[in-house]
């Protein structure tokens, strides 16, 4: 048996999976905001209420990473986290073995694990969602690398921009134009309302769009190029066996009608035929991951 913990700025999900991956049972509550010591004492009660016995190992993603060189989070979105040591706060309050990782690889290893890339060597795994993460798995083990950003894809520049896409939105990480700024559900509707001065989220556009309103195709098309020219990035460092997408984003379906069609022009490569496919676990996939930091062996 092993818990997940999905950490995230507005909830958090817990998760009981046995030896072969099959769900126990789940929790989810809402996250205390700006509350780390609250934030410490919910998990604990959630891995409690998970496991009694407190015999089962706990994994926890989290929207950030553990600094190697400080031992102490970074880049998180949920502020309250950035600069605690999480990972032996919670060794203390629960009193049993805990891994942390990144939000994003732990959907990576969930899909790559026992989702839409199992068996496969090298998995990309993209989180499309208010942001934009992703993380890498390579023979069934995350590459987080020496710094913990293998995989931060969405504070990247978009590849290729145009006249008009320079210098593109600011970001939150401080630079301008990132692929998060672009690709996100709010990056999608901040586009479209700068094209048409109407507010409305990616999924209604992607759906309007459908239906055959012009200027949402017009704004589906522009995302749709942009994405082709980010994962065109990703092939030409990493060449991964599978593409996995995650997130509300994710669940626009001319991503896999089009794509396939449109990376050729960017790869470099005279054949392109890397799968680009929407996620198995759909929002549990986070919390499996999580729980799937502590594989059968160990």
């Amino acid at each position: 048996m092993r818990i997940g913990i999905d950490l995230g700025g507005t909830k958090i999900e817990g998760l009981s999976l046995d030896g072969k991956g099959q769900e126990l049972d789940r929790l989810r509550r809402a996250t205390p905001q700006g509350n780390y010591e609250a934030t410490l004492e919910l998990i604990a009660s959630m891995v409690t209420a998970l496991d009694p016995s407190g015999d089962a190992p706990v994994g926890v993603g989290v929207p950030g990473a553990l600094s190697p060189a400080t031992g102490r989070i970074k880049n998180a979105n949920s502020t309250c986290l950035i600069g605690q040591p999480l990972d032996q706060d919670l060794k203390k309050v629960l009193k049993r073995p805990v891994r942390i990782a990144n939000d994003a690889n732990c959907f990576a290893i969930s899909e790559a694990t026992d989702g839409a890339a199992a068996g496969k060597s090298a998995v990309f795994g993209i989180i499309l969602g208010t942001g934009v993460g992703a993380g890498i798995v390579i023979d069934g083990k995350i590459l987080t690398g020496p710094h913990a950003i293998a995989g931060e894809w969405g504070h990247n520049p978009l590849p290729w921009p145009s006249t008009d896409e320079l210098p593109g939105r600011p970001c939150y990480c401080g630079k301008s134009g990132c692929l998060e700024t672009w690709l996100s559900g709010p990056g999608i509707a901040a586009d479209h309302q700068t094209d048409t001065e109407r507010l409305m989220t990616a999924e209604r556009i992607a759906e309007r769009a459908s239906q055959g309103d012009s200027a949402c195709k017009i704004t589906l098309d522009r995302f749709l190029d942009r994405l082709a020219r980010g994962l065109a990035g990703v092939i030409n460092i990493l060449d991964p066996d599978v593409i996995v997408l995650g997130g509300g984003v994710s669940h626009i379906q001319e991503i896999y009608q089009q794509i396939p069609t449109r990376l050729g022009p960017y790869v470099f490569s005279d054949v392109v035929n890397t799968p680009v496919v929407q996620n198995r676990h759909g929002d549990a996939s986070g919390v499996r991951g999580a729980a799937w930091l502590w594989p059968e062996e160990s």
